[in-house]
This record gives structure tokens, sequence and C-alpha cells, in this order.
């Protein structure tokens, strides 16, 4: 997991969001509902600014691929 700590437009600290975004927005076992959807995690969470939600839901996690190379 690489997310950036700030977002990179408005400089708000978008970081720590991620992880709790991540266990809202994903179904605990295989065929379950998540607990909710991404538009109303991102606004539990209080993120409302387009910038900011941009930085969330753009993030990839490419960390386990790029590991074996490092």
């Amino acid at each position: 997991m690489i997310i950036p700590v700030r977002c990179f437009s408005c400089g708000r600290v978008v970081g720590s969001v991620y992880s709790e975004y991540l266990r809202l927005t994903t179904a605990e076992r295989p065929g379950e509902k998540p607990q909710m959807a991404t538009k109303d995690a991102l606004d539990h969470l209080g993120v409302k600014r387009y910038c900011c939600r941009r930085m969330i839901l753009s993030q990839v996690d490419i960390i386990d691929e790029v590991m074996p190379f490092g």
C-alpha cells in the first residue's frame, strides 16, 4: 500500500482515511456485500472535496507486485 499522505491538490491529509475506507467498502468474506457503497463510505469518513476523493478512489495497491524486485 503506497497511498499518498496528503492530497496533491489541496494538501488535506488523506492517508489515514484509506484503511478505514477499505474496511467499509470491501466484504469480509467472498459472496458477502460490503458494509457501505463507495459514496456513502467517503461521506461517512468526511472526505468532501472531489480532489481528495480522487486520491482515494484512484489508489491501486501494487506493492505486492513491486516488492520482489526491491
